[in-house]
């Protein structure tokens, strides 16, 4: 059966969407009774239309509550956008034999505005019925009638809108109640403590492994009573590490002493990330605590099994220039090549203290990791009453354990060289070096000035090997020289990457 502008497929459906069953229809008695009273007609109904019946959610001058479908004088009406009008039901082929013609209450005149939805369905109609015959209604009560029939689907679309929202607030209650109920059960699956709180900061609630870890009572440590947990000395600082997150957004991470339900304290790595709405808000943080206290123990030992193992192999090279020293002065005649011996191998110690693994009370004043840090040790002993001979500029690139034995080993020589045969032998000679970064590249350009003229050698000795030697096959770089009148010109080009294991920064 067509209607409206669609078929009718679900009725009970469409009428579902509408909550016609929890009553209240109050306002609708009213639209029947001002109907009937407009139209001057004994009997006004709001008819809803239903697969199997009409049923009446408001009615004036009736008693009946709902009749079959099959005898409904509303189910013609609503198949139209226009009042439908019956003049005289007993003369009307279609209605003289319907039991509401024949029998109570005696339908004669029937007049029904068509109750459309938004979308174009018809629910049924508001209708107004005479038991005299009519010819029609006045213009007035059309008009009025049609009004009357908007203002009953604007009650009914806003009870379904009110039930929509009350559907939707459920089903988002329900999804908020699973959504908390399946993070409860996963937080308290995870090895880590697990805790949350409101964006203000309340904490308002943690995990099972929380509580397994610190004993306490369940809730005591809602609000602020977590900061009291921590060690006295970490207090403050886990205080004011929280205040700036939540005043700033950043992410919290820290790391405390947390009582242990032990009575000790145990480090802990403490973080959250905040949660936010579509628009941008803070609605809540969700933190760990990860029991760190074992991994910070063996950091701690083989922090100390370094130190003792780094100070053996610097006695190894006080042991070693020692006998160099003894052997020179038992052979006079090998006094030169073992001080250059000697002096390398002092090179190499200061490269290894510079690198190797400091406690808190032998950290290098400044420069640790730092490639001028290493040159300031290695040419400390060619320093005037001016001040150091060699200067250097630009860029200070960061190395480690691997390169600093060759880069000791290279910038000895090379000072050495200018104290015997360059720069450096002349009372107003100088060095000056730079150091660019060329991306990747890291380039050192050694230029000697002040010296005596100088004339490329005749043969490679034993330190022109040593350089090519560090520098190429173990910093995997290149190296120029220039014998310039006024001095050596070097220039080194060393992959960044063999500098330091991370990318080289910029002093």
């Amino acid at each position: 059966m067509a209607e409206g502008r669609g078929l009718e497929t679900d009725r009970a459906a469409l009428l579902a969407r509408y909550d016609l069953d929890t009553g209240g229809f109050d306002t609708l008695d009213q639209i029947a009774a001002f109907a009937a009273a407009l139209c001057e007609a004994p009997i006004a109904l709001v008819s809803v239309v239903e697969d199997e019946r009409q049923r009446f959610l408001a009615r004036n001058g009736l008693d009946v509550e709902e009749t079959p479908r099959d005898i409904s004088f509303c189910a013609h009406a609503m198949q139209g956008p226009e009042i439908f009008v019956v003049s005289d039901a007993t003369r009307n082929p279609d209605f003289r034999d319907n039991a509401l013609v024949t029998g109570a209450p005696f339908i004669r005149f029937y007049a029904g505005a068509p109750l459309i939805d938004g979308e174009g369905a018809s629910l049924g109609a508001l209708c107004v019925i005479d038991d005299k015959p009519r010819d029609d209604l006045t213009d007035l009560q059309r008009q009025g009638l049609s009004l009357l029939a908007r203002q009953v689907m604007v009650e009914l679309e806003g009870r379904r809108r009110d039930r929509d929202v009350i559907a939707r607030q459920q089903r988002d209650a329900q999804a908020v109640a699973e959504s908390d109920r399946m993070f409860r059960t996963l937080a308290d699956t995870m090895p880590q403590m697990v805790w949350s709180t409101l964006p203000d900061g309340y904490h308002d609630y943690y995990n099972a492994r929380w509580y397994e870890f610190t004993g306490v009572p369940a809730g005591s440590t809602d609000g602020e009573g977590w900061n009291g947990m921590f060690h006295p000395d970490d207090q403050e600082r886990a205080w004011g590490r929280w205040r700036h997150s939540l005043e700033t957004g950043e992410p919290y991470e820290i790391e405390y002493r947390l009582r242990h339900h032990g009575g000790d304290y145990r480090w802990t790595l403490g973080r959250a990330l905040p949660i936010r709405d579509e628009h941008g808000a803070i609605v809540r943080w969700i933190g760990t605590c990860t029991d760190i206290n074992d991994q910070i123990a063996m950091v701690e030992e083989r922090e100390v099994i370094a130190h003792e193992l780094s100070h053996r192999i610097k006695n190894i090279f006080s042991v070693i220039s020692g006998l160099i020293g003894l052997s020179a002065r038992q052979h006079p005649e090998i006094r030169a090549v073992a001080d250059d011996l000697r002096d390398r191998i002092m090179a190499l110690g200061r490269a290894h203290d510079f690198v190797r693994p400091h406690g808190p009370n032998s950290q290098p004043d400044k420069g640790e990791g730092r490639l001028w840090g290493i040159l300031e040790q290695i040419f400390a002993p060619y320093r005037d009453a001016l001040g150091p001979r060699i200067h250097f500029s630009g860029d200070n690139p960061e190395i480690d354990d691997r390169s600093a034995t060759p880069l000791a080993l290279l910038f000895h020589e090379l000072a050495t060289n200018a104290a015997k045969y360059g720069a450096l032998s002349l009372p107003d000679g100088r060095v000056k070096m730079e150091v660019k970064d060329e991306e990747g590249q890291i380039r050192i350009d050694w230029r000697e000035e002040g010296g005596p003229s100088t004339v490329p050698p005749t043969g490679e000795g034993f330190g022109s090997r040593l350089m090519q030697l560090s520098v190429e096959r173990q910093l995997g770089g290149r190296m120029t020289r220039d014998w310039r009148p006024e001095g050596l010109s070097l220039s080194l080009w060393i992959p960044a990457r063999s500098m330091s294991r991370t990318p080289a920064g910029k002093g």
